[in-house]
């Protein structure tokens, strides 16, 4: 895992590769659970025996479930200390381009890729890559940013 020492050290990485998570096993069991979570029980995820008959033949994921794993993942590829505060501050962009499938495993790669100052700290977009495993298509790209102040 890296280790970032202050805000000003997040800066120096801009334009480089931060890391790449561990894989992530997506069970059938996971997808109920954040359908429950968020009641989105769509049958392509909760129901086996409807989405038999999708082109997939097996439930996917929710696209939002791959998404949410993004924070899980980068505490797993980078930390940080020395810094007044962290937050969340949204999304650029977000593009679902492979569905995931029950029993697939995906993990995540970060790309911190520009930096812009604000009053106390900076906004960082960091370019997340889901891939599944066995997969040349990822499962998403996002543009996620997220504030540090000094």
């Amino acid at each position: 895992m890296l280790v970032i020492h202050g805000v000003d050290a997040l800066r120096a990485k801009v334009g480089q590769h931060l890391g790449t998570s561990s894989w992530h096993h997506v069970t059938q069991e996971r997808i109920q659970a954040f359908a429950d979570a968020t009641e989105d029980w769509e049958q392509i995820h909760v129901d086996p025996a409807h989405a038999a008959h999708t082109p997939w033949g097996v439930t996917i994921a929710h696209g939002l479930y791959t998404l949410s794993l993004g924070p899980k993942f980068l505490y797993e590829i980078f930390s940080m200390n020395g810094h007044r505060l962290a937050l969340n501050y949204g999304f650029e962009k977000v593009r679902f381009l492979s569905p995931v499938l029950v029993g697939s495993r995906v993990r995540m790669s970060a790309y911190l890729a520009d930096e812009k100052r604000i009053e106390g700290g900076s906004k960082f977009r960091i370019t997340q890559t889901f891939e599944i495993q066995g997969k040349d298509k990822p499962a998403c790209v996002a543009e996620s940013i997220v504030a540090y102040f000094d």
